[in-house]
């Protein structure tokens, strides 16, 4: 998976430590334990998919989920309503209570979305980001991005099996994979079929297209307001969308000739409830 505000945004894979104030967003948790001595250098889709899961479930325990009666969990599940699979690949969503300003789609259809992304984007914003990161997994960008970086990294000796089934990964191992899917970009051929692709998802599922070019103004001005500083959080996170200009006028023309109307978007009132409830934590 890309960099992203995750691929699109990216996926940050990681770890969290969390705070009784706030989740502490940390990529590599600091674990012992050597990786697994390995037998095969090879992986069938099957073993991919188990990853996956192990991949995601092991997010899903270090990060701090919002409960479904969180403000922003409930955000997420009023936007996202009417997504329910893409290609057949059953969608779900969760909320990640982070610092971090990012989001990821995996292979099995899992969504998830930082709640410091939810701060700072408009509904039509992160339906963008998120059509754009469903793209990705229909395209099976997702899912060869995960393989490449399970053989690279985590399973870069080889992969050992027991009755035909792939070995579970260490804690050390699922630290060093999240590390290389962060790191890891799509091409830009890529990058413009998820787009392609995340317009027409939304579009089949009644919501507005407009989201995508949304979305991609929005990165212009959070790379703009960072101004390339050195230590800037953004500089990674932009260095895998070159071209936004480009995106946001295909995009914005697309629509337009569709006969979509540019949505207002402005933050809507249920935002201001769960930046309420951060600040309560």
């Amino acid at each position: 998976m890309k960099k992203v505000l995750s691929t699109m945004f990216v996926a940050a894979f990681c770890l969290l430590n969390t705070t009784p104030a706030m989740a502490q967003f940390n990529l590599k948790k600091a674990v012992g334990g050597a990786a697994k001595a390995v037998k095969a250098a090879t992986l069938t889709d099957a073993d991919v998919q188990n990853y996956v899961k192990e991949y995601i479930d092991w997010m899903d325990k270090h990060n701090q989920v919002c409960p479904d009666d969180n403000p922003y969990a409930i955000r997420l599940k009023r936007l996202t309503s009417g997504l329910t699979n893409v290609e057949g690949i059953p969608l779900n969503f969760k909320v990640y209570y982070v610092i971090d300003v990012n989001a990821f789609a995996c292979a099995d259809g899992s969504v998830r979305v930082f709640s410091s992304l939810m701060d700072i984007m408009t509904d039509e914003e992160l339906l963008g980001v998120i059509g754009h990161e469903i793209g990705h997994v229909a395209h099976k960008d997702s899912k060869n991005a995960f393989r490449t970086a399970l053989l690279t990294s985590a399973l870069k000796d080889g992969v050992s099996s027991t009755n035909g089934k792939a070995a579970a990964l260490s804690d050390s191992q699922l630290g060093d994979l999240g590390e290389a899917l962060l790191n890891a970009t799509y091409s830009q051929q890529q990058e413009s079929n998820a787009d392609a692709y995340g317009y027409e998802f939304l579009k089949k599922n009644n919501k507005n297209p407009w989201a995508i070019a949304l979305s991609f103004e929005k990165l212009k001005k959070l790379e703009e307001d960072a101004g390339y500083k050195k230590d800037s959080k953004w500089k990674r996170m932009f260095s895998s969308h070159p071209d936004l200009d480009k995106r946001i006028k295909t995009m914005s023309e697309r629509a337009q000739k569709d006969g979509f109307t540019r949505p207002e978007n402005k933050m809507p009132a249920d935002a201001a409830t769960q930046k309420a409830a951060k600040g309560k934590k």
